[in-house]
Order: C-alpha cells, then sequence, then structure tokens
C-alpha cells in the first residue's frame, strides 16, 4: 500500500453516473488518503469550482469527452492556465490502444500529465487497472507538490529581483535618461557582451545591474569585479580560480569570478586596467566560452555574459597598446554611455529628494525640506563628480541640517561658494579666512585635488596607486569616496 502524510484533493469531471460509481469504487479502499472533493458533469462547472477553490485541488479527473462545449484539450489547456500545478489525469473511451501514441500526444502537449483508457477487465466495477490507476493519483499528487514548491521558489525569486531593482532605482526623467532606460531594457532582452562608458560616479555600475536582473539571467549571480582594485600577481587566479595544489600556498580549490558567474552576468568594471596577460585569457573565454584553471590541464566551460564599463577613452587605449584590439572589438558589441550630471540638470531635484528620503530612512530622522534659493546652489554646480558626489553631499547635509536646508549649509557641503576661489584646483582657497572650513572638509577637498593631480599624471590607476604608496584595493576605496570612481 502507498502511504503519504497528506491528503490528495480530486475534482472529478465525468458526466457518466455509471462512470462516476466506478471511479469512486476504485478509489475506496485509499478514501483515507483520496478524497473526491468534487463532482462536477461539465467544463464550466469544473472550472468555476477551481476558481473558487484555488490551491485546493491537487488532481483532477477528466473524462475526456463529457457534455458542453468545454471538454478535452481546451478543458485541459484552461486548468493550467488557472493552476499550472494542478495535474490531470485523463480517462477516456475514444480508444482502447495506450499505444495510441498521436491521441497521447494531443493530450501531454496540452498538460496532461497521464491517461488511460475506461475499459478495464471488469468493466461493471472498476476503472482502467485499478493498481496502475490509483498509483498515477499519486504519482501526480507529488508532481503537483513539487510543482508548488517550485514555483514557490520562483515567486520568492522574483520578490527579490523586485527588490534589488527598487534598491538598484535609475532615477532620472529627463530625455537623456528616459532614452537612457529604454536602452537598458532593449539591452536586457540580449545576451550579447557590452560596454558601458561614462565618467567616474555617473552609475555604470547601477546600469550593469539593473540590465542582468531585467535579463532571462536574473536568477543567475551577478557578479562585480573592480578590475582596477586587484594586485596584478593575483589577476589570474581571481578572474579563473585554481586548483588544490597548483602553488605553494593553494590548500583548497578556489573558484573564480567566471565560475561563480557561470549561467549569469560577470560586470568588470574599469576594464582599461587589466593586465594584458589577462586580457588575453578574457579574450579565449569570449571566443571558446571556456576557462584555463591554475592547476587543472582541461578547460572548464562557462555560460556568462560579460558587461565591461570604463571610464577613459578606450579607443586611445588600444591605439597605445594599453589595451588588446581583438578584445576591445569582441567586447564593445553593444554600447551605452551613461550621461554626466551636469547634462541632465532637470534630474537634481529628483536625485536629491530620492537620496535625501533614502537617507534619512536610515539614520531614523525626518527628511529636510530643501527651499527654492538652496535648490538653486545645487542646480548652479557642475558637479564634477556627477551623482556619487551629489550622493556624498546629500549625507554631509543630513548630518548638519535641521528641518529645513539653508543655502549657506548646501556651499558648505559641497565645499564650493561666493567666499572661494572659481579655481577649485587653486589650494589657496582652502586658507580663506572668511570662509574657515572644518578640518574634515578641508583634508576632503585636499585629497580629492591631490589625487586627481597624481592621476592626471599617472598612466593608469595602478601607477597612481603606487605613486600614492597605496594598495591598488585601497587606492580605488579612497578615490571612490572622493567621488572620483
Amino acid at each position: 500500500m502507498i502511504f503519504t502524510d497528506k491528503q490528495i484533493n480530486v475534482l472529478l469531471i465525468e458526466d457518466e453516473e455509471f462512470d462516476v460509481r466506478r471511479v469512486i469504487k476504485t478509489i475506496e479502499p485509499f478514501s483515507d488518503q483520496i478524497k473526491i472533493c468534487q463532482i462536477v458533469s461539465n467544463g464550466k462547472a469544473a472550472i468555476d469550482y477551481l476558481e473558487n477553490n484555488k490551491g485546493k485541488i491537487h488532481v483532477v479527473i477528466l473524462d475526456y469527452q463529457i457534455a458542453g462545449g468545454l471538454m478535452g484539450e481546451t478543458l485541459i489547456q484552461k486548468i493550467k492556465e488557472l493552476d499550472s500545478s494542478i495535474q490531470i489525469n485523463v480517462i477516456t473511451k475514444m480508444t482502447i490502444n495506450l499505444t495510441d501514441f498521436n491521441f497521447a500526444n494531443k493530450l501531454l502537449k496540452a498538460g496532461a500529465y497521464w491517461y488511460c483508457t475506461k475499459y478495464p477487465g471488469d468493466i461493471e466495477d472498476f476503472i482502467y487497472q485499478p493498481t496502475d490507476f490509483i498509483i498515477s493519483l499519486f504519482h501526480a499528487y507529488d508532481k503537483c507538490i513539487l510543482e508548488r514548491e517550485r514555483l514557490q521558489s520562483l515567486q520568492k525569486f522574483k520578490r527579490n529581483v523586485e527588490d534589488i531593482l527598487v534598491q538598484k532605482k535609475i532615477v532620472g526623467e529627463s530625455p537623456i535618461m528616459l532614452e537612457l532606460k529604454e536602452d537598458i531594457d532593449r539591452l536586457a532582452k540580449s545576451n550579447i557582451n557590452l560596454l558601458i562608458r561614462g565618467a567616474s560616479g555617473t552609475g555604470k555600475e547601477l546600469v550593469a545591474y539593473n540590465i542582468h536582473y531585467r535579463s532571462d539571467r536574473k536568477y543567475e549571480n551577478f557578479v562585480v569585479v573592480n578590475c582596477g582594485g586587484i594586485p596584478e600577481n593575483l589577476v589570474e587566479s581571481e578572474l579563473f580560480g585554481y586548483e588544490k595544489g597548483a602553488f605553494t600556498g593553494a590548500d583548497k580549490r578556489k573558484l573564480g569570478f567566471f565560475e561563480l558567474a557561470n549561467h549569469g552576468t560577470i560586470f568588470l568594471d574599469e576594464i582599461t586596467e587589466l593586465p594584458l596577460p589577462a586580457q588575453v585569457k578574457l579574450l579565449r573565454v569570449i571566443q571558446e566560452g571556456e576557462i584555463e584553471k591554475i592547476g587543472r590541464t582541461e578547460t572548464i566551460k562557462v555560460d556568462v555574459r560579460i558587461i565591461a564599463a570604463t571610464n577613459r577613452n578606450i579607443e586611445q587605449e588600444v591605439r597605445e597598446k594599453r589595451f588588446r584590439e581583438d578584445l576591445y572589438y569582441r567586447l564593445n558589441v553593444l554600447s551605452i554611455e551613461v550621461p554626466l550630471l551636469r547634462k541632465r540638470i532637470s534630474d537634481i531635484p529628483l536625485l536629491i529628494d530620492y537620496f535625501l528620503t533614502n537617507i534619512s530612512i536610515d539614520m531614523g530622522r525626518d527628511k529636510p525640506y530643501i527651499p527654492e534659493e538652496t535648490m538653486k546652489v545645487f542646480l548652479n554646480y557642475d558637479w564634477p563628480g556627477n551623482v556619487r558626489e551629489l550622493k556624498n553631499v546629500v549625507q554631509r547635509i543630513l548630518f548638519r541640517a535641521g528641518n529645513s536646508v539653508k543655502p549657506e549649509e548646501a556651499i558648505k557641503a559641497i565645499s564650493y561658494g561666493e567666499n572661494l576661489s572659481p579655481d577649485r584646483d587653486d589650494i589657496k582657497s582652502l586658507f580663506n579666512q572668511n570662509n574657515i572650513l572644518q578640518l574634515k572638509d578641508a583634508e576632503r577637498i585636499f585629497r580629492e585635488k591631490y589625487f586627481k593631480f597624481v592621476r592626471e599624471n599617472s598612466s593608469s590607476d595602478k601607477e597612481a596607486a603606487q605613486k600614492l604608496g597605496l594598495a591598488p584595493s585601497n587606492y580605488h576605496r579612497m578615490a571612490k569616496e572622493l567621488g572620483m570612481k
């Protein structure tokens, strides 16, 4: 005997009393586990019952030919549209040949789980072969439960994706941003490799998030890699991983970023910072769809969509032989540019309100009011650090402002005003007796100027980090804090 902890709820769709009795008699020995919740004689009544009892029925026993216009494959499809987890076992007198593959194929395509002829050895008492019929009901129930668990998991994934898209919302209603959003929707429908261009702080990573989580790969991993933050001697092992014993200290197997991103998306930020040897291996991944793992002789197949990003003139990097031309063409199949904040001034009030709202909630305080004269300060500023700088300014304002933000508080927060020299590269502007800044604000201005000076006089972030005496990861973190990344 078959046992189950849960009761199998059945809807019987049958218009002949004789066959109803036979079905009931066949199920009777298992009545403690199989319950016929309702018996209906036509398709419309069946649909009405299922609509009013959603989630209750596990298995439908369906007579293929019943009274009324709604029957056969059409009725099966209607039931599956209502609840795809319900399993449908068809009984029919149309055929006594169980190897009628054309008939079986029609039922399965419509969504049926199993079918049998009504004619058994003892036609007076039972449906088909009683044992096979009962086993089919238990198997159908198991499949129904598995399908419902799968759908619940899928719903959780969908909610997680929706939450991520809310957190990674792209704020802006200017024409240039509406065009960008349309491009994101189009690019999300493609699996082609993509290059995102844009200055530091414009939101290239945000665009990559939105493309991935709107694509068919949204339930798979999205792996973010800062190419400029990985020491050169570790690039290969970080991207492609290594096997246990591959070298001294490799005491266990390490998955590389590409393995972690398998079936999903990898976002290679600052792609121009990737050393040339690693560029060769990346080219192989794109061309062959496989990676070479340190300490392993066989290659590993991977299915990864690559989204790369750069804030530099990548064509110039190619001309100066710092970036491989063949890799450039492989990555630049599709391209998208994220605009500077000063090119979408009308979005500044929306961005300020968005950051004020979210950061105020995080800080557990009321959102301050921005008067018109204060908003003018923000609108007249050129925002060299783009959206990231604006977010940093909003955070500083929230630490100091009361219920309303005064223009002078906004000026102080962006370390820019009438009493400062218009030339922001002039370090003498910090020594102004009429506008003495707090030490942390002066330090930030100096760091930003000095970081920019060193970077402008270096060929790469790696060289700039070396000149500053910083590890690449620390350089990247500090540059990001200053709104340069």
